[in-house]
């Protein structure tokens, strides 16, 4: 298979062990890359020698994105957390600088279409342009993932195509697609299709299988089908491995043996 790179997302895998032990365990397992969504408790000096201690890079992370106590899953599409949304940019990018991370996911929000209007539309493009436009002169991305509606219900962005209508809509040509392979096969969409439709805005991929949402080639998708199209269309970014170790993550490593990294 081609030799694209993976990184281990550890808000899944190596749950069994405080973070630190978790980027030392990803690198000592071959991954060249971590990432998680929200390293804020942890000081961003502290987390930068702690990648330097374990060999490894840190791919993307998001900003604040709610209280994930009450399900949020994001606060850039309301108007009335404008101000937090907009403090929250800053702080992220501050810790993307210091860590050396070049891609910040800015997370929608989670509201049931009964309760969207125009306002929240407008709110999120808004939003997304004022993160664009702070990370441009950081020489920083911005990442919009969809996420289907069976995994994370009434998700404001729920698939490519409407992610990357978003990212058109800004005018900024640094908002880019975080794809998610287990989300577009959860919607029903053709992984490979959506791969090839979206090529030019694909910044980062998340991989699973699907169902389950196990370890790649453990249920129903053709990951060589998966990773030889991310090659032709020229993707050479890392592969993150957000997916559920059917038991303790080492166990199942066994599917990498057939992939290259770098």
């Amino acid at each position: 298979m081609p030799g694209l790179k993976h990184s281990a997302h550890v808000g899944y895998l190596f749950t069994d062990r405080p973070l630190r032990e978790r980027i030392r365990a990803a690198a000592d397992h071959g991954f060249g890359a971590v990432e998680h969504p929200a390293p804020y408790s942890v000081d961003a000096q502290e987390m930068a020698y702690w990648l330097k201690e374990a060999g490894i890079v840190y791919t993307q992370f998001g900003l604040h994105a709610g209280d994930v106590q009450l399900g949020e899953k994001g606060i850039a599409i309301f108007p009335e957390r404008r101000e937090e949304f907009r403090s929250s940019v800053g702080a992220g990018l501050d810790y993307a600088e210091a860590i050396g991370v070049r891609m910040v996911h800015v997370m929608a929000g989670v509201l049931p279409r009964s309760h969207r209007s125009r306002h929240h539309s407008d709110c999120y493009l808004e939003n997304l342009a004022y993160a664009a436009r702070q990370a441009e002169t950081r020489g920083m991305t911005i990442l919009i993932e969809a996420m289907s509606a069976g995994a994370v219900p009434n998700y404001f962005i729920e698939t490519p195509d409407r992610a990357a209508e978003a990212a058109a809509e800004t005018g900024y040509a640094n908002v880019k697609l975080l794809f998610d392979v287990f989300h577009t096969a959860s919607t029903g969409l053709d992984v490979g299709e959506q791969i090839r439709k979206h090529a030019a805005r694909i910044a980062h991929v998340h991989i699973a299988d699907y169902p389950n949402r196990h370890e790649p080639g453990s249920e129903t998708l053709d990951f060589k089908a998966i990773y030889d199209t991310l090659w032709d269309i020229g993707y050479r970014g890392w592969l993150g491995c957000e997916y559920v170790p059917a038991g303790r993550t080492e166990e199942g490593l066994g599917w990498l043996n057939g992939m290259t990294t770098a």
